[in-house]
């Protein structure tokens, strides 16, 4: 294969495409015969056919396949260098697929469109998931970027920290518990707990928090959306251990009651992650530099207990 030309393969898919020698050529703008040679000498080369010949045209044998899946991945990858020299001769396109742990939407689009002002052109593509789900995105390469917490240790990652994310409990103002002061997790057992989906990494946190107090949950509702539990729990459902970033519109106007717990809120980190497999173009490491030296601006403000 070291002899083989660009010129070579774009005959073979050119061929592929129309089935005919002659508007093969047409399409390459050479003569049919230059189409004929270019593909025996390739075929010579490799020892094997790559079409079988036919009144009906000309049509991929197995080993024709198998180029052409690699034909179509190098034009690939050859459109995406043209795009990073595009891009570096200044940020005018490009796109970018950037994960969004479910938790983090309650900011991350203000960075998002911080970003997007400073370079309208480019195209930002936003996939909103659970913590389980970006991890796989991730490890597909499906994604440039990522917003999550902890970042996964079997990943070889590329990670910028954003900032603190606490977590808290939360009841409705009317709650039992909602007026006590000095509150254990011991507490909590045998209250009706909301709880997010399997997969969530508030809900791994959760139950990793209840098992090192011996406290098994009573489970009322799972529900995939934040704002469903919020609701719920204002509702007088339950309580729920939720991100502060998510509910501090809530706390502020005192539809809901962060709970005084000893060792509450549990701090987190946000982190900014991309999988060092996936090569970043222009576009994206714009974004991955901004996300770097202004996302941590973009964190709601959460009052910490003592603070005044």
């Amino acid at each position: 294969m070291r002899d083989v030309s660009l010129k070579q393969l774009r005959v073979v898919a050119a061929v592929a495409r129309t089935g005919k020698v002659l508007a093969a050529a047409e399409i390459l703008g050479v003569t049919p015969p230059a189409v004929t040679l270019q593909l025996r000498q390739l075929e010579d080369s490799l020892g094997m056919a790559l079409f079988e010949r036919s009144r009906d045209g000309m049509k991929l044998t197995s080993a024709g396949r198998h180029l052409m899946d690699s034909i179509l991945r190098i034009e690939t990858e050859l459109a995406s260098c043209a795009e990073g020299f595009d891009a570096m001769r200044g940020l005018k396109g490009g796109s970018v697929s950037i994960g969004v742990v479910s938790t983090a939407k309650y900011f991350a689009p203000a960075a998002l469109g911080a970003f997007k002002r400073k370079h309208p052109q480019v195209e930002l593509r936003l996939y909103v998931a659970n913590r389980e789900d970006t991890i796989r995105a991730l490890a597909a390469l499906e994604l440039d970027v990522a917003i999550m917490g902890r970042p996964p240790e079997h990943l070889d990652l590329r990670a910028t920290l954003l900032g603190e994310h606490p977590h808290i409990l939360v009841a409705a103002p009317d709650h039992r518990l909602a007026q006590r002061q000095a509150l254990t997790i011991a507490d909590f057992s045998g209250e009706t707990f909301l709880v997010r989906e399997q997969g969530s990494g508030t809900r791994t946190l959760m139950e990793r928090m209840l098992s090192e107090a011996n406290i098994a949950p009573h489970v009322a509702m799972e529900i995939s959306s934040n704002e469903t539990i919020k609701q719920a729990v204002m509702a007088g459902l339950g309580i729920a251990f939720i991100s502060a970033h998510t509910v501090a519109a809530e706390i502020e106007m005192r539809r809901l009651v962060m709970l005084k717990v000893a060792g509450l809120p549990m701090l987190r980190q946000w982190w900014v992650v991309q999988n060092k497999e996936k090569r970043l173009m222009p576009a994206a490491e714009a974004l991955w530099r901004f996300l770097e030296c202004e996302g941590p601006g973009f964190l709601p403000q959460f009052p910490m207990p003592g603070a005044e």
